[in-house]
């Protein structure tokens, strides 16, 4: 079928640059080619006696010279040969006039279709490289000698030496927090003579909060660890500033980058801030967190409950999403533009984007940081960096301190360092609420300097481009001979062709993509990225260049004109426009984007205007005109760069449900879409597009035939750059209790989530007692499908399997009993519970028919539910818990709502072993050794008890 639907593609192009654009058999267009000759011969105005043009070049002299011209029409037919000064007089009225008594003409210079081509590929290859040389370039110009990254990169390697710091491991609990305080007590002990007081407190709070993140859930942490530091000058100070990294770490991973290495910063920037000789105006606190990875445990707990957050005026929060490179700041606020000012002002090497906040803060982003418990819990503003680049190798075995470069640590440091030295000493920090006053627009250019603004002086910038934008079409509009609207609507047909050609261009390409997906070629870029702009690069950009070919031909009678090319110009400019006025509207700061594509084109094309009335479109102008795009190509070039960045290994972990290549294709043609805007015009100052045409499909053509034979293999176990598919396993044992507390059914086995969309069709050749028949499937009437899981996230991974294996036996198993039951005055039946068992416990209640939960002992009392109507609970402990204790209170069934057979509720109680003798067994060990190189099968033991009441 694929086949089938490219040769009618090739076969049409060619036929319609023949003047025969019609099916062989029948006479009338292809199907596939329906919706755009529709829209199109719609969209074309009644013209009566409209002389057709047709232009004939004898030879390259000719049409420096003279051009010939053989006009027809009903009346006349005759030819008109023009010399030099006649043509240059009407190039003179070159800008856009519909007046229907002149006759269209045809300018001496249009642009060669090779030369173009290769014009603006080399200018968009040309600011590609300039993008990535910036990443490369992780610190520019002079280090200041004040941080340290070889002692900061001596810390990160005693830290991850330790192997993964789970909550509630001796690991994180001892080794770690003992190293940091042998450290904080050298700092100390160094810098007592100076003019600062360190104070030390280690803190292990326990507490419980409800939050909306992976479709709203509860936690509870008791005796989690916090390690805080103050720092102050000696007589103490009132206002203080927060950093806070965590040292914990997810299952099976030593977390480097997540986040040792920005700890290591931490206790460098410490050490060189008490190593001053002059005094800070404010205090500091350095908070190394242990709970960060259990969903934001440890920053709940210093934030509600240390007596020293009453004092914290504004936070640092430093994170990853990925391994080394550039530290972005993607968060800031809320609403106190001073922060970003103050980084702007003093980082070293900045690298920031109000886009990233943006999109971070819509919930695209399936992940979270201490930024949210800070902002909703202390309502304080702050600042959010996080290293983005490699993701891929983010929370896996492969993120160990060897791959995070001297200068990455380097460059954090100097400007954590620099950014919080100017905040200590500043006066806004003691008065920080008197400034708190509206969004600010920043980002940087090439990470050399950093732009940021007031969103209010972003509106009304916004709003002067747009007028000046639509003055300049109004001005268009009332040229003589455009009379009665004849330019509106002929810009307004423009425009439904230019739309009509992105939605076309999304659709077909993403056909492509059902057909790589029902081929079972899913996520053949994870690892050959450009795999991807190969395929549907080029299917998205020879779409859009036949679509406006046809438009040239059908609508425009296959005239040439530099009417049409400026015609489209303001297309390409009214259409950002519009997206300039709507996201200010929306008040997104965001807005500077479309504001940078509106601006320097419009004034590109002015400053441009004579050279194309009297040359044309000439090779000169076409290098002035892509010079003046540089700018905000260059620039929003890197916002796409972040965009595959940060999702193209989202998609590695994402789950089974959403569909990677529709994403992926989805992302290459938008990219495409937007890139080719100022582009469009080029289609018709171009004399054919036939070769081009010719060559993306061919490279169209080659790029199918690649993925659909499979030479593009998702994953990769390459040392320096590895791509590793992410497996959870877990060895379980089930238990189902009925309403009798008798045992219903019991059984064991391993427990398999594939967190990407292909699921196991690579693993089963390795491993072939993993294939579909141990497909498992949603039990309705059990909590959270009768499964174990660790969090809410099962809406993202529905396809799970369920191989049977012998019964686990940890050494400290789940002690889970009902306390007390009673009914309540007011109607409610109370129940509480005890339960003692490992660091890491998940809980799920679900209510059954005719009940309803009305009230617990968890966050604000209010229980919250997630997407699929149950009730999640997440709970973790450090050392020397106790029993951990909770209740709540259910509407019963009545008479008119009566109950089923079930009973009232069921409550489950899953168990987590993550560390110790206990997370593994023989038959786990055994099929571990069986997974291929390039998976990362994340394992563990656990348990699942379910009881109804």
């Amino acid at each position: 079928m694929g086949f089938h639907r490219v040769s009618w593609f090739i076969y049409f192009s060619f036929l319609f640059k023949m003047g025969h654009l019609v099916s062989p058999l029948t006479r009338r267009p292809p199907a596939p080619l329906a919706l755009s000759l529709t829209a199109i011969r719609l969209c074309r105005p009644e013209r009566k006696h409209q002389p057709s043009v047709l232009t004939y070049f004898t030879d390259s002299k000719m049409e420096s010279d003279t051009t010939v011209r053989r006009i027809k029409s009903p009346a006349t037919r005759h030819f008109v040969a023009q010399d030099n000064d006649g043509a240059r007089d009407r190039r003179e009225d070159n800008g856009y006039s519909g007046d229907q008594k002149r006759k269209p003409e045809v300018s001496l210079y249009l642009l060669r279709e090779g030369l173009t081509a290769s014009l603006v590929s080399v200018f968009i290859l040309l600011l590609w490289g300039l993008v990535h040389l910036s990443l490369q370039q992780l610190v520019i110009g002079k280090l200041s000698g004040e941080f340290n990254a070889l002692r900061a990169r001596q810390h990160l390697e005693q830290i991850t030496s330790v192997g993964p710091r789970p909550v509630g491991s001796e690991e994180n609990e001892v080794l770690t927090v003992g190293y940091l305080l042998e450290q904080i007590e050298s700092i100390r002990a160094t810098t007592a003579a100076g003019p600062h007081q360190l104070t030390v407190d280690v803190q292990r709070p326990t507490g419980t909060f409800s939050i909306d993140f992976l479709g709203g859930f509860t936690s509870f942490y008791d005796h989690v660890t916090n390690v805080a530091v103050r720092l102050e000058p000696k007589g103490g100070t009132e206002h203080l500033m927060l950093a806070n990294c965590h040292f914990d770490t997810v299952a099976n991973s030593p977390g480097a980058s997540d986040d040792a290495v920005s700890c290591a910063v931490m206790l460098e920037v410490l050490h060189s801030l008490a190593s001053q000789s002059t005094p800070l105006r404010h205090g500091v606190i350095f908070l190394f967190n242990g709970a960060e990875e259990n969903v934001l445990q440890a920053s709940h707990g210093f934030i509600t409950q240390h007596p020293w957050a009453e004092q914290v005026r504004a936070f640092i929060n430093l994170e990853a999403a990925g391994v080394g490179g550039k530290e972005v700041v993607f968060q800031t606020g809320p609403e106190n533009p001073w922060l970003v000012q103050a980084y702007v002002h003093a980082a070293k090497h900045p690298f920031a984007s109000v886009v990233g906040q943006e999109v971070f803060q819509s919930g695209v982003i399936p992940s979270d940081t201490d930024f949210r418990i800070y902002r909703d819990f202390g309502n304080i503003p702050g600042i959010d960096l996080a290293f983005i680049e490699n993701g891929f190798i983010y929370h896996t075995k492969y993120d160990t301190a060897n791959r995070i470069l001297t200068d990455s640590i380097q460059r954090a440091g100097d400007n954590i360092l620099a950014v919080l030295k100017h905040l200590l000493m500043s006066e806004t920090l003691a008065e920080s609420s008197e400034y708190r006053h509206g969004n600010m627009v920043f980002f940087d250019l090439l990470g050399v300097v950093a732009v940021a603004y007031p969103a209010r002086v972003g509106t009304i910038l916004n709003y002067m481009v747009a007028a000046a934008t639509f003055l300049y079409l109004a001005k268009k509009a009332s040229l003589p001979g455009n009379g009665g609207g004849r330019y509106v609507r002929d810009l307004a047909c423009a425009t439904g062709v230019a739309v009509l050609s992105w939605v076309v261009t999304l659709l077909s390409v993403l056909i492509v993509a059902l057909l790589v997906t029902l081929l079972g070629r899913s996520m053949f870029w994870y690892t050959h990225f450009y795999a991807a702009i190969g395929l549907y690069g080029s299917a998205a950009t020879g779409k859009m260049i036949l679509i406006h070919t046809l438009a040239k031909n059908l609508y425009y009678g296959g005239v040439r004109l530099l009417e049409l090319g400026d015609l489209y110009f303001d297309v390409s400019l009214l259409l950002w426009c519009c997206s300039l006025v709507w996201l200010t509207q929306r008040g997104l700061c965001s807005a500077y984007v479309p504001m940078l594509m509106v601006a320097f084109p419009l004034i590109t094309r002015l400053l441009l205007s004579k050279e194309l009335k009297h040359k044309g479109a000439s090779l000169k102008y076409s290098f002035l005109y892509l010079l003046g795009l540089t700018l905000p190509y260059v620039h929003f070039m890197f916002l796409i760069w972040v965009v595959f960045e940060i999702f193209t290994p989202i998609m590695g972990r994402s789950g089974t449900e959403i569909p990677s290549e529709v994403v992926m294709a989805s992302l290459v043609t938008l990219a495409t879409i937007f890139l080719s805007t100022f582009f469009l015009h080029f289609m018709y100052l171009v004399k054919s597009t036939k070769w081009i045409l010719t060559g993306l499909g061919s490279v169209f053509m080659v790029m199918f035939l690649l993925v659909s034979s499979g030479l593009f293999f998702p994953y990769s176990d390459n040392p320096q750059s590895p791509r590793p598919k992410r497996i959870f396993l877990q060895h379980t044992t089930r238990t189902f209790y009925n309403l009798q507390g008798q045992v219903e059914s019991r059984d064991a086995g391993l427990w398999i989530n594939s967190f990407d969309f292909t699921g196991i069709q690579h693993i089963t050749p390795h491993i072939p007692e993993i294939n579909d028949s141990i497909r498992t499937h949603c039990k309705d009437d059990r909590p959270f499908c009768g499964y174990p899981w660790f969090l809410p996230v099962k809406f993202l991974s529905r396809k799970n399997w369920y191989l049977p294996a012998a019964e686990v036996s940890p050494s400290s198993p789940v002690e889970f009993s009902l306390r007390s039951k009673e009914e309540t005055s007011w109607g409610t039946v109370k129940m509480t519970f005890d339960v003692k068992g490992p660091s890491h416990m998940s809980l799920y209640l679900m209510p059954h028919r005719g009940s309803a939960l009305t009230s617990w002992s968890f966050g604000d009392g209010t229980p919250q539910f997630d997407l699929s109507g149950e009730y999640f609970v997440f709970y973790s402990h450090g050392l020397n818990t106790p029993v951990w204790t909770f209740w709540f209170e259910i509407q019963p069934p009545t008479e008119l709502n009566p109950a089923g057979p079930e009973g009232m509720i069921s409550v489950a109680i899953s168990t987590h072993y993550f560390f110790g003798e206990a997370r593994r067994t023989p038959q786990l060990e055994e099929i571990l050794l069986q997974f291929p190189t390039w998976a990362f099968p994340s394992s563990w033991v656990s348990t699942y008890d379910m009881y109804r009441y």
